[in-house]
């Protein structure tokens, strides 16, 4: 039987120092975990690198366009308010919406609007929301007066600019 050889630095080739398998195993989890799409390891003269391909499925960036169309029929629905905005032309300041989002007119569903037509309203006080990216935005009354008119119903998508009360 021959005894195993031993490599001494003046006889061994060059040669690369054992990868911990269960180091990578952690590293490898730590990437799909964390959501990241590399990641580096130094350690002395131990270097890991790890990379994750992304694939980009052509699924998601073709599903958007079919919920842009669903969309569109519910932006072109609101088309009665642009005419209802040639109505106040005559009488009363119209507010309009500083965003796109949907319409609300009470804080919560069953609670009571926060102004009825007829109601007199301070300058600064809530006519309605717009809530947008989850956000509620009030929409404050730029000047003191009666509503008038709301030219949206609770729950409307409205686009930016578009007329929402008139107060007269």
């Amino acid at each position: 039987m021959s005894e195993p050889k031993v490599s001494t630095p003046e006889n061994a080739p060059e040669t690369t120092p054992p990868v911990d398998t269960n180091l990578v195993r952690e590293l490898a989890d730590v990437l799909n975990k964390t959501g990241l799409s590399e990641l580096e390891v130094e350690r002395g003269d131990l270097r890991i690198r790890l990379t994750k391909t992304v694939t980009l499925a052509p699924a998601p960036a073709v599903m958007p366009a079919p919920v842009q169309a669903a969309i569109a029929p519910v932006a072109a629905a609101p088309s009665p308010p642009p005419a209802a905005a040639s109505k106040p032309g005559a009488a009363g300041d119209v507010v309009k919406s500083p965003m796109v989002g949907t319409v609300y007119l009470q804080a919560q569903p069953g609670s009571p609007p926060f102004a009825k037509v007829g109601d007199r309203v301070a300058l600064g006080q809530t006519l309605l929301l717009v809530e947008a990216m989850k956000t509620m935005n009030p929409i404050a009354a730029p000047k003191a007066g009666v509503v008038t008119e709301y030219l949206v119903s609770d729950g409307q998508p409205v686009e930016y600019g578009e007329p929402l009360v008139v107060i007269d």
